[in-house]
């Protein structure tokens, strides 16, 4: 598995050994030894899977706080996304910062968002399947976002009018978001 840091301090861009002929592939996913030595050992507690019916469904920019935050591990089962990831650690050198990456069923990359970060992607094609573990449940108390289209952000979306939840429409700006990451 190679494992390419992104720029912001924790994110990780893994690209796993694909083992190809002319029946399919195989490729491991997850391999808790594998990820130890390359320093990423999250306990990962939960799988979260979604199906977007249609390109330019937009999901995030979602984070939850603590004590309850989340790092997640994303990959693309079926289709594309643009994966986007979002340093909201106030005392970081790259607080507000973000970098984006394309995931999909072709690269099969995966993307591992730690704490201390929020995170959103678009679907680019229709009938797209996100698999993501996570190391924290769901907490709906500590649940918060950052709106998509943050102008402080700027966040090169490939779309401009995207498929939004009602509670993705509302989100806030990062400036006023309620964060307690250090």
């Amino acid at each position: 598995m190679k494992v390419n840091s992104l720029g912001l301090n924790g994110v990780l861009l893994l690209e796993p050994k694909i083992h190809g002929d002319n029946r399919g592939f195989f490729m491991e996913s997850y391999n808790e030894s594998l990820f130890h030595k390359h320093g990423i050992t999250h306990h990962f507690i939960q799988d979260n899977h979604s199906l977007s019916a249609e390109p330019g469904v937009l999901r995030g920019l979602h984070y939850q706080l603590e004590p309850k935050a989340q790092t997640k591990l994303i990959r693309v089962l079926t289709g594309a996304i643009y994966d986007v990831v979002v340093d909201i650690r106030k005392s970081s050198p790259t607080f507000g910062q973000w970098v984006g990456v394309t995931l999909s069923e072709a690269n099969k990359r995966q993307l591992l968002v730690p704490k201390g970060f929020a995170h959103g992607f678009c679907t680019i094609v229709p009938n797209t399947q996100v698999l993501y573990k996570v190391d924290e449940y769901y907490s709906p108390e500590h649940d918060r976002g950052i709106i998509w289209n943050d102008p402080a952000l700027g966040i090169d979306w490939p779309t401009s009018q995207p498929i939004l939840s009602e509670k993705d429409q509302k989100h806030p700006l990062l400036k006023d978001a309620e964060m307690n990451f250090e």
